[in-house]
């Protein structure tokens, strides 16, 4: 597999020259200017390396680290730093997990060397890793008879949630790819708020899985063509409690099971299940909502036609301090988080 490194700098050039020189290599390589392209990259893609100057707009280097190191504490991260400023390191620092240090201004050829270090290091973890899951697979075949769907909730890492997202889609195809364009852009919505660390982390799960309870609707009823009537209607809105009996046995998932519960919970009370009104929706759940609803309307279902950008966009704005918290479709509308869907949402 072709080996991905995101450069963080907020020099282009400098982003550029490295870009090249490692794709001389055989990187494939992705750049950001600043922190929050630099999380927003980190969802999104597979990455198997960060080169991050310790020095960017709106977070440094180091704290850039310590985000994705709880998010995923087998990345390999290389800090671009003076040669000066490399004593001043501090113990906190290197026990964060810094790979390596390459020094400022850049020579590419060191640039190279550092990152072929960082992958020796990356697959020798790996290796030791594997052996670490094939005792954990012996010792739960011995110990436990789940299934091997729910021993993949129980890991809890986001390329095993998605698998469990793909599920959903496979049982209702109309939504194939909707699990994961409202993690997109509820994760958009997440960090413009300023979340971060866990707690974004938290919200790209809960939004992957916020239609997990599906899996116990009937297909009739999900794949109908037309109008459902009220009993069907209401059989589709049992899906919030169904995910939370699903994830509610796991304590991995605790976290995330108030915005599976609550996502269809409306911001003037008049939602479900519970009729929460307001800020008695978790703010999780609120995000999770304005995405759910917006690439509803924009994709195809079997009841009704997809709606253009311009009738979504008006929908929006009339269930603002209705369904909508008025706070987060302002942040939606005025950063035009919608922009990064429009080319795979809109369909006809």
């Amino acid at each position: 597999m072709e080996e991905r490194v995101l450069i963080a700098d907020n020099e282009e050039a400098v982003c550029a020259a490295i870009a090249r020189r490692l794709s001389k290599e055989g990187c494939s390589c992705v750049t950001a200017k600043s922190e929050e392209d630099s999380l927003y990259y980190f969802y999104r893609d597979q990455l198997s390396m960060i080169s991050s100057d310790i020095h960017m707009p709106g977070m440094d280097g180091i704290e850039l680290l310590r985000q994705v190191k709880q998010m995923n504490p087998h990345t390999m991260v290389i800090i671009v730093t003076a040669y000066p400023k490399i004593a001043g390191v501090s113990r906190e620092e290197m026990q964060l997990g810094v790979s390596d240090f390459s020094i400022n201004p850049v020579d590419l050829d060191l640039a190279v060397f550092s990152v072929e270090k960082g992958f020796e290091k990356k697959n020798l973890e790996e290796e030791v890793e594997t052996y670490h899951r094939y005792f954990e697979r012996l010792v739960e075949s011995k110990t436990s008879g789940l299934q091997p769907a729910l021993l993949i909730l129980k890991k809890a890492h986001l390329d095993s949630v998605k698998v469990l997202a793909g599920a959903i889609e496979a049982k209702d195809p109309y939504t194939r790819g909707h699990s994961d364009r409202v993690r997109s852009l509820s994760l958009n919505i997440g960090m413009k708020l300023g979340l971060r660390g866990k707690r974004l982390e938290d919200l790209v799960i809960g939004a992957l899985l916020h239609d997990i309870g599906k899996i116990g609707i009937k297909n009739e009823v999900l794949q109908k063509r037309g109008r459902l009537s009220p009993e069907e209607y209401r059989h589709v809105q049992e899906h919030p409690l169904i995910g939370v009996k699903i994830l509610e046995a796991f304590d991995s998932f605790k976290d995330k099971i108030l915005m599976i519960r609550h996502h269809h919970e409306h911001f003037d009370g008049n939602g479900y299940p519970d009729r929460l009104v307001g800020e008695e929706i978790p703010v999780e759940a609120r995000i999770i909502a304005i995405s759910d609803a917006f690439d509803a309307m924009t994709s195809l279902r079997p009841h009704r036609a997809s709606l253009t950008l311009e009738m979504a966009l008006k929908e929006m704005k009339e269930g603002v301090g209705k369904q909508f918290d008025p706070a987060l479709v302002e942040v939606f509308l005025k950063e035009k988080l919608y922009d990064s869907l429009r080319d795979y949402t809109l369909r006809e």
